[in-house]
């Protein structure tokens, strides 16, 4: 009998660094210049001229193939899905948005709030639902390091 769990993570965090100095960093081309768990992330070619695909390798040898769903500079958002994985997954699909905001008054004014969520098909287990969560925890801390460097 498996554990009913939510299909669905998100983690957020306060990164003390102006929207602009943290959006810069959310493009998927550049995930492995501030996620320490990347080995590289790069565009992968032909694949075709109206959609963006880049190939994440990760330091434990988990390739992913991930294509941008959205992507909005006005409202500070992307969306992606993976779309191939070595090794195969253990659940059919994932999307994945990230948000930022600007965080305009109070005492964290100047801040950015970023929101990571994953929505997963409902064959994911518990496992792969918490590993998403400090996957993402981690990539938070990762990029708020980065993005708070002068």
């Amino acid at each position: 009998m498996s554990i009913p769990t939510s299909a669905a993570v998100v983690e957020s965090a306060v990164i003390r660094a102006p929207l602009s100095h943290v959006w810069h960093h959310i493009k998927l081309q550049n995930f492995s210049n501030f996620w320490s768990a990347l080995k590289s992330s790069e565009f992968v070619k032909g694949v075709n001229n109206e959609t963006d695909v880049v190939h994440w390798t990760f330091n434990d040898g988990t390739e992913l193939d991930v294509k941008q769903e959205e992507h909005s500079t006005i409202n500070h958002y992307i969306t992606y899905s993976v779309i191939t994985a070595k090794p195969n997954l253990t659940y059919t699909s994932v999307l994945s948005t990230i948000r930022c905001y600007a965080v305009t008054s109070g005492e964290l004014e100047g801040s950015t709030y970023i929101e990571w969520s994953g929505h997963f098909s409902t064959d994911a287990d518990a496992g792969v639902i918490e590993d998403a969560k400090f996957k993402r925890r981690d990539a938070l801390a990762d990029l708020a390091k980065v993005a708070t460097k002068k």
